[in-house]
């Protein structure tokens, strides 16, 4: 290949867009310049020529003359050194530069050639884009929602700080189906439970779609918050539902019930007057017949007796508190559970407080927590031993004033469920329908508590206690 000759060499570094400025190594004097660097700084090689660092950089302690001269000397110790240096042009503008220093032997002498290049706008460039990397990482840590990118094999390739702090640790690189608690990884738009390994899952909703930035990240887009209050609260929205429409048939069912002891009443008053009747015809006639009216008489007096009962109860159904002795309200209930643990040939025992338990409550729904937990206790008994069988109902004044009642059973202790009153209703057959969950819900609504713990030496105690309403009632002088 044919040699370029000096001037050919000289052409090409005039076409060169690069700025381009040869020193002295020994001096550090400029020597020459070519086009691009005359043009970007305003001066002719002649007039760069005499020019001293002070002449045409910025006036600032970085730029100084023994800054420059030292940046040079380690080009010409080492062969190249590399800065950021911001010249100055002939009309006064300031242009930062990236400059590279590179000592070159040439036969004359040894020179350093000065590259550079204007990087104002670059540099420009570069801060808008991190000033908007910050503002965007400031933004992904402070969102609630997170957000994870996910390969084709289900592992974490990106997830903001946000995602980390939802489910916690180091989510790169992590296989997202060990968080995910139902089964598969989200690929539409639903509610999932998420979490990490051995945490307790939360519920997030989430949306699924495809990204592909670039070459260095895509997949499948992961965008979720925390919705688990929303579900609790929805949750317990439906066991409220439910709760209502229980207490709504159960007032339907009062409502029967009355109507069907007025209407039932009548009749058997009448046959009572029959038999009554014919008995008295009879007069000392046949022992028999006698025998099976009274008998008769004996079954219309009990069916009236239950009438009245049930009459007796269901017709107080109140729609708001009063002032009740917790006492009189067990007693009221203590036909029905009789009746209960006769058919179960379970002994009831009561041991209530001599001095009235005033409370200020709903009278029926009280009743009907009182009769529940009987009625469980009861159930419970059914299937022990008959000699075994014995249930206890207390009451007692509790330190504080309030009013407490426990119902007590000896039969296979508490159940093994730890959160017993967030259950929904019995299931069973001959059950009060309220079930525990309901009666803690009408324990506490009153500003009680309910318990439940082992009775000795064997069995369970449910136990609820009530405040105490020291108002006097009507009648009674404050």
């Amino acid at each position: 290949m044919d040699r370029l000759a000096p001037s050919g060499f000289q052409t090409l570094m005039q076409a060169l867009k690069y700025c381009v400025l040869l020193h002295d190594a020994r001096t550090y004097d400029i020597l020459w310049a070519n086009r691009a660097a005359c043009d970007l700084l305003g001066w002719t090689v002649d007039e760069l020529r005499p020019l001293k660092a002070p002449d045409m950089s910025k006036n600032s302690l970085q730029y100084s003359r023994a800054l420059g001269h030292r940046w040079l000397g380690h080009a010409v110790e080492h062969g190249i050194s590399a800065t950021e240096w911001c010249y100055r042009s002939k009309s006064g503008e300031e242009i930062l530069t990236e400059a590279i220093a590179i000592r070159v032997a040439l036969p004359a002498r040894t020179v350093v050639m000065v590259q550079f290049r204007d990087i104002a706008e670059e540099k420009a460039v570069r801060r808008d884009l991190f000033r908007t990397e910050s503002r965007l990482r400031a933004f992904l840590s402070g969102l609630a929602e997170g957000i994870v990118v996910l390969d084709d094999t289900d592992r974490v390739v990106f997830a903001s700080e946000s995602a980390a702090r939802l489910l916690g640790g180091d989510l790169h690189g992590a296989d997202f189906t060990g968080y995910c608690r139902d089964g598969t990884v989200p690929d539409r738009e639903g509610r999932y439970r998420f979490a990490a390994p051995g945490d307790e899952p939360r519920w997030y909703a989430a949306t699924c779609q495809y990204i592909e930035i670039e070459s260095d990240l895509h997949g499948r887009m992961l965008l979720f918050y925390d919705i688990t209050d929303r579900v609790r609260a929805e949750e317990e929205h439906r066991r409220d539902t439910q709760r209502l429409d229980h207490l709504a048939r159960n007032n339907a069912m009062g409502d029967m019930a009355m109507a069907i002891a007025h209407e039932v009443s009548q009749p058997l008053a009448a046959a009572y007057n029959f038999v009554e009747g014919a008995r008295g015809r009879l007069g000392r006639g046949d022992e028999s017949v006698a025998w099976g009216l009274d008998n008769a008489v004996r079954q219309i007096e009990r069916a009236r007796t239950i009438l009245a009962s049930l009459r007796g109860y269901v017709g107080r159904l109140e729609q708001s508190e009063q002032r009740a002795d917790l006492n009189a309200i067990v007693r009221d209930c203590a036909y029905f559970i009789e009746l209960r643990a006769q058919e179960h040939a379970v002994p009831v025992e009561y041991g209530l407080t001599a001095e009235p338990l005033p409370v200020r409550c709903e009278n029926v729904l009280i009743g009907q927590v009182v009769m529940n937990l009987a009625f469980n206790a009861v159930d419970e008994m059914a299937g022990r031993p008959e000699a075994e069988r014995r249930v206890r109902i207390t009451t007692r004044r509790g330190a504080d004033g309030s009013a407490v009642l426990a119902v007590e059973d000896w039969g296979n202790g508490p159940p093994a469920e730890d959160r017993l009153f967030d259950g929904v209703f019995t299931s069973k057959e001959n059950g009060s329908g309220i079930g525990l969950a309901l009666s803690h819900r009408i324990i506490t609504r009153h500003g009680g508590r309910m318990d439940v713990h082992a009775n000795e030496p064997r069995g369970a105690v449910f136990r609820f206690t009530l405040p105490a309403d020291g108002r006097p009632g009507v009648g009674e002088v404050p």
